[in-house]
């Protein structure tokens, strides 16, 4: 049986989905807060800086994979109006559920998909853009979820990976000592879970660096990708455009 990672952890492919289903179970009603304490607020710049980037028209049709809470789905939403649409989705069950509910709170109704990014059910060249923020990393065959994303844009649509990557040098130090001694206890006494801020120190770890998603995507089917560094290559975001 195939084998692949759980953070530092070696799992079956087949245990992996499972795991992440546990994480994102257990910290889906404290997600929101803790995205704020452990980033210090700086989740919010990232994600504005995507829909400045994104930068989309009335009546475009965007697919939020790995949509959780809803704060893209919901700012995408205002861009494209009335007349475009938003489609939140998620693998997890919880996730998804909390930020339904929170969307339907604000009086936003969008459709919202339970679904795998490795396995999309939806047509061939159907949107103009695909956004994965803080999703990608926990996908077991990340090229077959990037394949996917790209399958569903129209010719000229965009795809936009927003994750965590790799830090540059000078701050690897301070920024391994905050993501393994300081996560975790965060994560404790918050959410009452120490072991999945962890896994997600872990994760950020094992994901691909900039140049290797870069070139992923242009695999996948994106004939130009544009690499965005933030906050000294902490998060990075990914744009490719589909040719």
């Amino acid at each position: 049986m195939s084998q692949t990672h759980f953070g530092y952890e070696t799992v079956d492919e087949s245990a992996k989905a499972g795991k992440v289903k546990s994480v994102f179970d257990s910290v889906a009603s404290k997600y929101d807060v803790m995205n704020d304490l452990m980033s210090m607020g700086m989740h919010r710049l990232w994600k504005a800086y995507t829909l400045a980037v994104a930068n989309l028209k009335a009546g475009d049709q965007v697919l939020d994979i790995a949509g959780g809470t809803g704060d893209l789905s919901r700012a995408f939403a205002k861009q494209v109006g009335p007349t475009g649409q938003v489609v939140h989705t998620d693998i997890n069950e919880a996730m998804l559920r909390t930020g339904r509910d929170r969307l339907l709170n604000e009086g936003l109704v969008l459709p919202t998909t339970l679904c795998d990014a490795e396995k999309l059910p939806f047509k061939t060249g159907t949107f103009d853009l695909v956004s994965v923020a803080f999703g990608l990393r926990n996908m077991t065959h990340k090229d077959q979820a990037l394949a996917e994303m790209t399958r569903v844009l129209k010719d000229g649509g965009r795809l936009m990976v927003l994750e965590f990557s790799k830090v540059a040098k000078p701050l690897q130090k301070p920024y391994d000592w905050y993501s393994f001694s300081v996560l975790p206890k965060l994560g404790q006494w918050v959410a009452g879970d120490a072991e999945s801020y962890k896994y997600l120190a872990e994760s950020i770890r094992m994901h691909p660096d900039q140049a290797t998603l870069k070139a992923m995507m242009k695999e996948a089917g994106c004939g130009h990708v544009d690499v965005h560094n933030l906050t000294g290559g902490v998060v990075a975001l990914h744009v490719g455009i589909k040719c």
